[in-house]
């Protein structure tokens, strides 16, 4: 029996989301050490207005307090895991799992990579779903400043780019539903080489130590435990797409026989369960799930 945990990013929080785990000795603890170093409490944040907590500059640094302390929990009780994988900023969660930095070193780089994403304006992400991949195909390489952003599955994609240019490729490509998202910027673009020219400084300056398990990074889904390698990863993280889709098939490439979604939310595990329906699929949102 092979196990990967997976970690969803924004767009998974909730309202509520962590609140029981401040219950625990870890958890108070590490809701403490956020707060000294964010300078606001991410416990209000998740009990407060859904509108705040949607917003980047909070929902980054939400959802990798409480992502890490699910990892501790799951540790201190002795779980194993023999690979990882985090959806966007997921990632940053992942590597904390695989022991790649430690919580304080993780939520710096994600306080400053949400500052960043939040500050990026005039761009548009939109979600497609059931779509032909070949029509999508051909509509991204022939229009300009429109890029796959998130290619979760064979059915369900984010795109991301300038505003007129998002919306030519929408009348183009026919699909069942395209959802605009919330989102301040066109994440997972080049237009984010500002803000991650901006990152790149602070994330070269972080410790990093070689991964104590394999991780698939959102921009090469081949396992890795370097940490040199895995920086470099993360440094084109922010403009690159997410290969979320080939994540997936790599799992039973890789003998996985179990996925545990750790995290607020279902999604990512509703993909495993449509894409590899061989592999076992579990959440762990809450105490209530341990």
């Amino acid at each position: 029996m092979k196990t990967a945990w997976l970690f969803p990013g924004q767009g998974s929080q909730a309202v509520g989301m962590g609140v029981d785990l401040a219950t625990t000795l870890i958890g108070k603890d590490r809701f403490e050490q956020a707060k000294d170093i964010l300078s606001w409490s991410v416990l209000d944040k998740c009990q407060g207005d859904e509108t705040e907590l949607a917003k980047t500059l909070y929902t980054q640094p939400c959802l990798y307090v409480v992502e890490s302390i699910l990892i501790d929990l799951l540790k201190d009780k002795g779980q194993k895991v023999d690979l990882v994988a985090g959806h966007s900023l997921g990632e940053y969660s992942a590597l904390y799992a695989a022991e790649v930095f430690d919580f304080a070193t993780g939520l710096t780089l994600v306080k400053r990579r949400s500052e960043l994403m939040s500050e990026a304006a005039g761009g548009k992400m939109v979600a497609l779903m059931k779509f032909e991949r070949s029509q999508l195909e051909e509509a991204i390489a022939a229009i300009p400043d429109v890029v796959l952003a998130n290619d979760n599955s064979e059915q369900q994609v984010v795109i991301s780019g300038t505003p007129e240019a998002v919306d030519q490729l929408c009348s183009q490509v026919k699909s069942k539903r395209a959802i605009p998202l919330k989102v301040s910027g066109a994440f997972h673009s080049p237009m984010m080489a500002e803000a991650a020219a901006k990152f790149k400084q602070l994330l070269e300056e972080a410790d990093f130590s070689d991964a104590k398990v394999p991780v698939l990074s959102n921009v090469d889904p081949t396992p890795n435990t370097s940490a040199t390698k895995l920086k470099e990863r993360l440094i084109e993280q922010m403009t690159g797409s997410v290969r979320w889709r080939d994540i997936m098939l790599a799992l039973p490439q890789e003998d996985m026989t179990h996925v545990l979604e750790v995290g607020p939310g279902k999604v990512l595990a509703g993909l495993i369960k449509r894409t590899c329906p061989n592999i076992e699929v579990g959440n762990v949102r809450s105490l209530n799930d341990f």
